[in-house]
């Protein structure tokens, strides 16, 4: 219990949680645009 109180009400533990969600935000937006490009038409992409 001390740790979940110290991850809310302390400035490092606040950070902690900051980073965090940055990183999953970041993940899950890396995620959408590597899904889109997979489902790309190949075929449309490459003509020259």
């Amino acid at each position: 219990m001390k740790a979940l109180t110290d991850l809310f009400s302390t400035d490092y533990g606040l950070m902690s949680i900051t980073g965090i969600v940055i990183m999953v935000v970041g993940i899950l937006g890396f995620a959408i645009v590597v899904r889109r490009k997979m489902n790309e038409d190949p075929a449309g992409s490459s003509k020259k």
